[in-house]
């Protein structure tokens, strides 16, 4: 039988610009013939990249969403794909523009066009890591066994994504991008609160302000200092008040110790190899800054790895490396996908211990997931247990029953991911304590913690798997001083 493709979208709408990248994705059997069904994403290709947008805005606090939603339709009738399409995909809003007052409209603007899969997200650890998948970073430390650190630079803000052997180890912030001072006609029109703070800690360093002349000289010290934050952020130089002074609020960032490489990406990345000779081109120090990094000592000592994505690599990123698949060893009934942010509780090892530990956990902690219109339908995440004993998994089913009875009276039902190979026979234990009206949904294959959110989408593979995203929302409300990653820039 001939693998199954599906198609996928990414949409990124940045604090600079707005792209859309639709990919192919194929499922592989990597089971042996007399095993399981292990299904999983197999090859990734990348059918039609979008041109690269500014991001429209009706203000500073306001994206345009009518203007974004056009755009995306013409990509779509340029692209030659449908809608209807489109099996799976991300719309992820990233940056400043993830805390503009009308985020969540614009995402309920776009859904239709990422078919029944939608993912609308805007954390920063969860931004930094598509970056550096989208471009490969991850495949080129595990295949050269070398620690990379990568390095997203959009308008805003810089997304970190340290991977050793290709694991990742961590992620970071700092509030250091090609848009945090933007020029018109040889005049300063914007400088970013961050340089305003960055002049607080740091003296030396002059801050212009706004109506001043945008020459490169005088912005030198800016950049130099810019500069300066990344290198120390990669262990490269000592850390002082620089660095703690650029470090996007409400996030922490140690040092790594003996990188093997960095690597860019973003629109500023693009600024690092091929540099526009108008060091005003983009009308802000995108081009200065990136010009600043390619010259960087520190960075050539210990090597530039240039990604197979820039600009695009978190679109790429978004559509292509987003989506995971369930296990196939799954069980469901009477479930309408997909289903969309559920927040995830995940329980320790001793409240997983046993059946009457694991309800009064339940009952005790889904009162965290209730909001003004009362609870809030969440997924139990367990680790399992490999070969449990039947008696046990009784004893589980009968813990989540109990202790889901407050949620199940509010017309909730369980959706169980768990870790281990064993969701297929716990959902068939527990389903019958339900009663079989209800509905139930137990996956495994999947790891997830508490701040975590699934969404959840139709079977494929002809029923035998789901595909899943483990995703942050880190949406802020209006007037929240918290500052989340930057987006792409042209």
């Amino acid at each position: 039988m001939a693998p199954e493709q599906l198609l996928s979208v990414g949409i990124d709408i940045g604090t600079s610009t707005t792209q859309l990248v639709i990919s192919r994705l194929t499922l592989e059997n990597r089971a042996g013939p007399f095993s399981v069904p292990r299904i999983a994403i197999g090859e990734k290709e990348v059918l039609y990249r979008s041109a690269i947008h500014f991001t429209p805005l009706l203000s500073e606090t306001a994206i345009d969403a009518e203007g974004v939603r056009a755009i995306v339709a013409e990509e779509y009738r340029k692209s030659g794909f449908r809608q209807s399409d489109i099996s799976t995909g991300a719309v992820i809003i990233t940056g400043e523009t993830a805390r503009k007052e009308n985020a969540r409209q614009v995402l309920a603007a776009l859904s239709d066009f990422a078919g029944d899969f939608v993912v609308a997200t805007a954390g920063p650890d969860l931004e930094s890591i598509l970056a550096a998948r989208g471009a490969g970073i991850d495949e080129y430390s595990k295949e050269h066994h070398e620690k990379i650190l990568h390095f997203d630079i959009g308008g805003g803000t810089s997304n970190l994504a340290l991977y050793e052997n290709g694991a990742l180890t961590a992620t970071g912030c700092l509030d250091v991008g090609g848009r945090l001072i933007k020029n018109e006609r040889g005049r300063i029109t914007y400088v970013s609160p961050a340089l305003e703070r960055l002049g607080a800690a740091v003296s030396s360093v002059p801050i212009p302000k706004a109506g001043d002349r945008a020459e490169a000289s005088s912005l030198e010290p800016v950049v130099s200092a810019l500069t300066c934050a990344l290198e120390q952020a990669a262990g490269l130089i000592p850390p002082d008040s620089l660095l703690e002074a650029l470090m996007t609020r409400d996030t922490t960032w140690t040092p790594p110790e003996g990188v093997d490489g960095v690597s860019f990406s973003g629109g500023v990345a693009d600024c690092i190899w091929s540099p526009p000779e108008d060091a005003f081109a983009y009308g802000d120090i995108g081009v200065l800054l990136g010009r600043a990094i390619a010259a960087s000592s520190a960075f050539q000592r210990t090597g530039i790895v240039r990604g197979t994505e820039t600009i695009r690599a978190t679109v790429v990123g978004a559509g292509s490396h987003s989506t995971q698949v369930s296990g196939s060893t799954i069980f469901y009934r009477n479930v309408s996908f997909p289903l969309k942010n559920l927040p995830v509780l995940r329980l320790t090892a001793d409240e997983e211990g046993s059946g009457d530990a694991l309800a009064a956990a339940l009952r005790d902690k889904a009162g965290w997931f209730a909001d003004q219109g009362g609870m809030t339908q969440i997924a139990l995440s367990l680790r399992g247990e490999p070969n449990p004993a039947y008696g046990r998994i009784q004893d589980l089913a009968r813990g989540i029953r109990a202790g889901m009875e407050p949620l199940l009276e509010r017309g909730m039902f369980p959706v169980i991911a768990v870790e281990g190979d064993m969701a297929k026979v716990l959902g068939q234990t527990l389903w019958p304590l339900l009663g079989t009206e209800g509905a139930i949904l137990c996956l495994d294959g999947i790891s997830a913690g508490s701040g975590d959110y699934l969404d959840i989408g139709a079977p494929v593979a002809g029923g035998a798997v789901l595909p899943v995203v483990v995703k942050t929302l880190a949406f802020q409300s209006q007037g929240s001083e918290k500052q989340t990653q930057g987006g792409n820039r042209p």
